[in-house]
């Protein structure tokens, strides 16, 4: 069974959030080439001081950049919120609100949340608004102090605009591949078992109970399969519960191996194991579970250096007419216990026909 990794990265955050900081390197691309365009165009607008303030701003983003790829979190973001903050700040002071600067302290907000944890987040977010606002009031009441004529002010306006327009695009489509994966990780979780993979019992049961719907409207054939591997609890007391769990993992995969891809199989609770066959008689399921059964004893199994024999007992049954779940489960159950009363390593088919609810 892996280990889990518990070494510690210099930020807690790129632990818990991988996925934000590729995209905040990129980011940092992107805001790079922003600024190298930036230069050209205030030069060609005559304030050579904002053409040369960016020269600096690519500087901090080149190191930004290579933090997060040391995964120096904490020293890139602080590169990043003060590029930012000191850009935002001397374009609106110098050339105007109307330049459109401040709309890059908008882009922090929704980045926060997923940058450091809630308390902080709120911090920063309290910080940000308190900036925006005093940059505000400054311009209201005061003049740019290198004011550009009405048409370069319009040109660097729609600039900035159509730049934190794309950027924001660029982050929404980002935040919401987030969310439609953690979704389908939750999805995942609920429905699988976390250490063999397999299907949970729940959601088995959730697929079985609809594999039964259609049995009962079309009568095609269903096949179950019970199966328990043989004395496993020795294995766990002789070798280790670590031991135990590679046991469960390999015979699950086994059992993947020799069903087909379309058969539902679940860990149905500590060694046992439970398989839907959809269109599968009882003869035929009887045979896969024969499959199963000699796969798993041509394996070979090897602990402390010991070669040991595995084997698993299989009991097998299918859906009748006008039966419910649990009643076929319970027939393969008692099938499964006639192997282990004639000796294990075997599979029987339960042929006491009865529906029992």
């Amino acid at each position: 069974m892996n280990s889990s990794d518990t070494s510690k990265t210099p930020d807690s955050a790129s632990v818990r959030r991988p996925q934000f900081w590729q995209v905040a390197k990129r980011c940092c691309q992107i805001a790079g080439t922003v600024d190298v365009a930036f230069f050209f165009l205030f030069h060609v607008l005559g304030s050579p001081l904002l053409a040369w303030v960016n020269v600096i701003s690519v500087s901090m983003y080149i190191l930004a950049y290579q933090a997060l790829a040391r995964r120096r979190n904490r020293l890139a973001i602080t590169l990043i919120w003060t590029e930012v903050i000191v850009h935002a700040a001397l374009g609106t002071l110098l050339i105007g609100w109307d330049s459109g600067f401040h709309y890059y302290l908008l882009m922090f907000i929704p980045a926060l949340f997923l940058s450091m944890p809630l308390r902080g987040a709120l911090a920063a977010l309290v910080s940000l608004w308190g900036f925006y606002v005093v940059l505000d009031v400054v311009m209201w009441t005061g003049e740019p102090l290198q004011p550009i004529s009405r048409d370069a002010l319009l040109a660097v306006h729609l600039f900035n605009l159509s730049v934190v327009f794309a950027m924001f695009s660029y982050l929404s489509f980002f935040y919401l591949k987030i969310v439609s994966s953690a979704q389908r990780k939750l999805r995942k979780m609920a429905a699988t078992d976390p250490l063999t993979g397999l299907l949970n019992r729940r959601h088995i049961i959730d697929l079985a109970e609809r594999e039964l719907a259609r049995f009962q409207r079309n009568l095609h054939p269903i096949g179950l399969l019970l199966l328990d591997i043989d004395h496993f609890k020795s294995i766990n007391d002789n070798h280790g519960h670590e031991i135990g769990d590679k046991v469960l993992v390999d015979v699950a995969n086994c059992i993947k191996a020799v069903l087909r891809n379309h058969d539902l199989i679940a860990r149905w609770g500590g060694e046992e194991f439970l398989a839907v066959l959809p269109d599968t008689n009882l003869e035929q399921a009887r045979a896969s579970a024969e499959r199963v059964r000699q796969a798993l004893m041509q394996q070979r199994w090897c602990f402390d250096g010991k070669t040991v024999a595995l084997t698993i007992s299989v009991g097998v049954s299918e859906f009748q007419e006008g039966d419910e779940l649990k009643s076929a489960i319970n027939r393969a159950d008692k099938a499964l216990y006639r192997c282990k009363d004639d000796g294990r390593n075997r599979v029987e088919v339960c042929t006491d026909c009865e529906v029992t609810v």
